[in-house]
């Protein structure tokens, strides 16, 4: 499978797969992308809530470039906000790839960026002492056997290229997953994927997208007498 970098309009990079057509953030800008959509939708959602715990266990499904766990690491230094941080990704990037990826850089966190790429797999890593990082090489097919989670930052290729991964069985598992409450953040907003959110018991919020994107998703686990 072959991988491109390519820069996006904020001047960040994204890898772009030619034979999928996908790139993994969008054109429009992938830092400020992934700040619109799992951090202010998402991380900064649960610590609006007075009532937040701490440490805040968040999920992501689809790793890539390590992007939204290095956002996610800077508002945990900025706010001293302690966050358990997994990842799935079956697909990891090489060390050359990850050598020409310009998030760290372009953040004046690069020391932080190589340190969450070099961190073992399959091991809890202590980044920092706000931030903690388990990556998992699998596939959502094989089973994840995690604690549950505050939030999940759902970023897996669209329903077009991968439709067994937004199906009903899918964000079953993701409801029982996060703890009442939690919220489950993605960048897709289709029809189907909305209402196979809902079947698993879901309350779906339609929100405003980052430039480029009209809509996005924000899920919730609620209480089932809320």
């Amino acid at each position: 499978m072959q991988r491109e970098i390519q820069v996006t309009a904020d001047g960040s990079h994204t890898i772009a797969i030619p034979e999928m057509k996908v790139t993994y953030h969008s054109h429009h800008g992938a830092i400020e992308e992934s700040m619109h959509i799992y951090i202010k939708a998402g991380l900064h959602t649960l610590l609006s809530n007075p009532q937040h715990i701490t440490p805040l266990s968040i999920l992501e499904i689809g790793f890539g470039t390590g992007l939204n766990a290095l956002l996610s690491l800077r508002e945990a230094n900025a706010l001293q906000q302690h966050i358990q941080y997994t990842a799935i990704e079956p697909f990891p990037l090489s060390s050359t790839e990850i050598a020409q990826i310009n998030h760290g850089n372009l953040l004046s966190l690069q020391e932080d960026f190589l340190h969450i790429h070099q961190a073992n797999w399959e091991q809890d890593i202590i980044i920092n002492k706000y931030f903690s990082l388990k990556k998992m090489n699998r596939s959502l097919s094989q089973p994840l056997n995690i604690s549950a989670v505050n939030c999940i930052y759902f970023d897996a290729f669209s329903p077009t290229v991968q439709p067994e991964l937004w199906t009903k069985a899918v964000f079953e598992e993701m409801y029982q997953l996060l703890v009442t409450g939690g919220i489950l953040v993605t960048y897709c907003s289709k029809t189907v994927v909305r209402k196979a959110m809902e079947a698993a018991g879901f309350t779906v919020t339609k929100i405003t997208g980052p430039y480029g994107k009209r809509d996005i998703v924000r899920a919730e686990k609620r209480n089932k007498m809320s």
